[in-house]
């Protein structure tokens, strides 16, 4: 249904074709992740949108390049449909020499990724999981209630207890059911 808003519960996404170069020279996961982001956040910010979060990975299908878009209030399939279509165009011509990936768009959904600083106070209250590159307090995994950042570091309250987690540390985060 054209035009209408998402449901809380349910996560849009638009897929395209694969893209395939003739060039495959070989490049650094996180530069290919970091062009993307300085092309596509503007775009999307033109748009009223936020890009919430950018993947690169290899999955069973080839690798993809998947954008999470959100808007107060919500995006639609349009929503998608039109930041995928441009940021198409942006991507054949400005990563022209990656390897061949799939551009996915779609809404971040009810376990939102955190990756901004300012997520962290933003959806504070909220019941978030988090996983760390190194153990923090002997622990890699945590689950609990946001209570915001401070001086880079991430509080959760779970188990009547607080965590303290550096926020260089944190390589997922994400908001949980």
């Amino acid at each position: 249904m054209k035009g209408q808003r998402k449901k809380a519960n349910k996560r849009l996404k638009f897929k395209v074709k694969t893209r395939t170069h003739q060039n495959r020279s070989p490049v650094n996961k996180e530069e290919i992740v970091a062009q993307a982001r300085d092309l596509i956040e503007s775009l999307c910010e033109t748009d009223g949108l936020e890009l919430v979060h950018l993947e690169y990975q290899r999955e069973a299908g080839g690798r993809i390049l998947r954008l999470f878009i959100d808007r107060p209030g919500g995006v639609t399939l349009d929503d998608c449909v039109h930041i995928s279509r441009q940021s198409s165009d942006l991507l054949d011509v400005y990563l022209e020499d990656t390897v061949p990936y799939r551009l996915e768009v779609s809404s971040p959904g009810p376990n939102r990724p955190l990756g901004k600083r300012c997520d962290f106070d933003r959806f504070k209250g909220s019941r978030v999981k988090i996983r760390t590159a190194q153990p923090v307090d002997g622990q890699k995994k945590f689950k609990g209630i946001l209570m915001g950042i401070s001086e880079e570091i991430v509080k959760l309250s779970a188990d009547g207890k607080t965590a303290c987690i550096p926020y260089q540390e944190i390589i997922m985060a994400r908001l949980a059911d």
